[in-house]
């Protein structure tokens, strides 16, 4: 029977890794520290495949952290646009910021250090330290801990204090002496290839053989999945309004909140907060809008039902020029700011003109 520590459990993942593992990712060549803490920052909510087109267009346009800290926040958001939780992006620019004013420029080799900077948690600090220096630091992301609960048949929703503590015991008790940088990547892959979470492919495990879940028939009931509760629902009406020039109308969001400093269409939770925006800021008829089909969005907190109406020619009141929160875009530089990815595909169904 093997235990937490079984030396072989380290080996036999990075035996696997040699012939089975992704090798040829954007970030490994090369692996600079920058490179890893953005692919890390990336990879938090997003698979592998959906990241990588993203992370190779950010480090043609910012190739180093001294270049993302000297970005307008609106260039970073406008790279990002389309990856979602756009507070990575927020706080990979301020994180950036502070590297150049407390470190010289560049990313901290200190676990407290690293953990300090907006954005990076334990597991984040442990994959950067891991893969960019060698260092013997964990890793606990959503891949590592479905493989401990499995391999050592822990049961329990993985974000209660007391579970969550069990798996970093277990994680750092299953470092190899050497080989960091590949061994937090094999855990990675291992667990986005073979040990999924839908149908893994157990006859394939290359650590099969001390796999408590499997052993139990417990495969498929671990990890524990978080207690479930019914999102619920809003409702937000966003006008698209064009100008004669074919511009669009977006408005920057607040800078907390959902979509934060994000471009967007100006927004109301009714008609009639709708029609008082609209006879404050524009010249028309609000009544002369043509509702679109809904477009609905799903938020880890909620579920939303955007309502949008679109107006094909409205001109704006004396008084509103673009500024810092209105501005009028024309369909050619949507790709410059960070709209949100329902409204960017709103705006390019159909919304030029």
């Amino acid at each position: 029977m093997t235990g937490p520590g079984d030396p072989g459990f380290a080996a036999r993942l990075l035996a696997w890794f040699d012939t089975n593992g992704r090798h040829d990712l954007p970030w490994q060549h090369p692996r600079t520290p920058y490179r890893v803490w953005l692919s890390e920052i990336m990879l938090q909510q997003t698979q592998v495949t959906v990241a990588a087109p993203y992370f190779e267009r950010f480090v043609a346009a910012l190739p180093d952290l001294p270049a993302l800290a000297a970005a307008p926040l609106d260039r970073v958001l406008a790279l990002w646009s389309g990856l979602g939780y756009y507070a990575r992006a927020r706080h990979l620019h301020a994180a950036a910021r502070a590297c150049v004013a407390r470190h010289g420029g560049e990313l901290p080799r200190d676990f407290a250090a690293l953990v300090a900077l907006p954005g990076i948690g334990r597991s984040t600090a442990g994959a950067i330290l891991a893969q960019a220096w060698g260092e013997r630091f964990p890793i606990l992301d959503g891949n590592v801990r479905r493989v401990l609960c499995r391999w050592h048949g822990v049961a329990g929703w993985p974000g209660l204090p007391a579970v969550e503590k069990r798996l970093w015991q277990l994680a750092e008790a299953h470092l190899p002496g050497t080989r960091l940088a590949d061994y937090t990547q094999a855990q990675m892959d291992f667990g986005a290839t073979l040990c999924t979470r839908h149908a893994p492919a157990c006859l394939l495990c290359p650590v099969r053989g001390g796999c408590v879940a499997l052993r139990e028939g417990r495969v498929e009931e671990l990890p524990t999945p978080k207690p479930g509760r019914t999102l619920p629902e809003r409702e937000a009406i966003v006008l698209q309004l064009h100008d004669a020039q074919g511009r669009v109308l977006l408005q920057r969001r607040p800078p907390i909140g959902i979509w934060a400093s994000l471009w967007s269409l100006p927004e109301a939770p009714d008609h009639g907060a709708a029609r008082d925006w609209f006879e404050g800021h524009l010249e028309g008829d609000y009544a002369g809008g043509e509702a679109l089909d809904p477009v609905a969005h799903a938020f880890t907190h909620y579920r939303l039902r955007i309502l949008p109406r679109r107006w094909r020619t409205v001109a704006p009141r004396a008084a509103v020029r673009d500024n810092d929160e209105l501005r009028w875009v024309a369909p050619d530089q949507f790709g410059t700011l960070g709209i949100p990815a329902p409204i960017r595909r709103l705006l390019l169904a159909g919304g030029e003109r």
